[in-house]
């Protein structure tokens, strides 16, 4: 259970720092830039530990369509981004995915 706690904490870390990377400006902003170094870090080292048990492809899986999900809702709550209905149905496709993965495959057993 703490293995998908780290990986929590990677999704979360790697969403405020993309966040932030649109913030820096190309890394003109020094507050942004230094919150897109540190939550990257915080992101693959929390990711790392989560590889020790969480097989690459599943921890992968998990980290990229949560992620996917994360960054577009701030983009629609911070950045003002529209989020039409071709973009929501593809979210709903990546998190199915995930999902589908989770359950049913044999490799997310670990």
């Amino acid at each position: 259970m703490k293995n998908w706690l780290f990986l929590a904490i990677a999704i979360v870390s790697e969403t405020i720092a993309t966040s932030a990377l649109k913030s820096s400006a190309g890394f003109t902003k020094l507050l942004p830039s230094l919150l897109v170094v540190v939550g990257y870090g915080i992101a693959f080292y929390f990711l790392s530990l989560t590889l020790r048990t969480i097989p690459i492809g599943i921890a992968y899986a998990v980290w990229s369509g949560v992620g996917i999900v994360l960054i577009a809702l701030v983009g629609w709550l911070v950045f003002g981004q529209k989020l039409d209905t071709p973009a929501l149905l593809g979210m709903g496709l990546i998190v199915a995915g995930v999902v589908v993965m989770n359950v049913f495959s044999k490799t997310a057993q670990h």
